[in-house]
């Protein structure tokens, strides 16, 4: 059985339909201001932050983490996994 994750949030789905059917608390605009994005890269052991380069566990841990060198500023944003 796939599974498919939102980029924002790490969260786990059963199907993109409702992953892409409810708003994602770590959404960019704001928590609950957009809608869970799929993440199109490839299931991994280790995830690696686009904007670091800090490697991660699993989606959600790298996600839910501030990372020093976001665009917006220093600890301003979440780690973004790179494809």
């Amino acid at each position: 059985m796939d599974k498919f994750y939102c980029e924002y949030c790490g969260q786990e789905f059963p199907s993109v339909r409702i992953l892409t059917a409810s708003n994602c608390g770590y959404h960019p605009n704001g928590n609950y201001k957009g809608k869970h994005k799929l993440y199109e890269g490839s299931v991994k052991s280790r995830y690696t932050c686009k904007y670091c380069g800090q490697q991660f566990p699993n989606l959600h841990v790298l996600t839910h983490a501030k990372c020093g060198r976001h665009p917006d500023g220093n600890y301003r944003g979440y780690h973004s996994p790179a494809l």
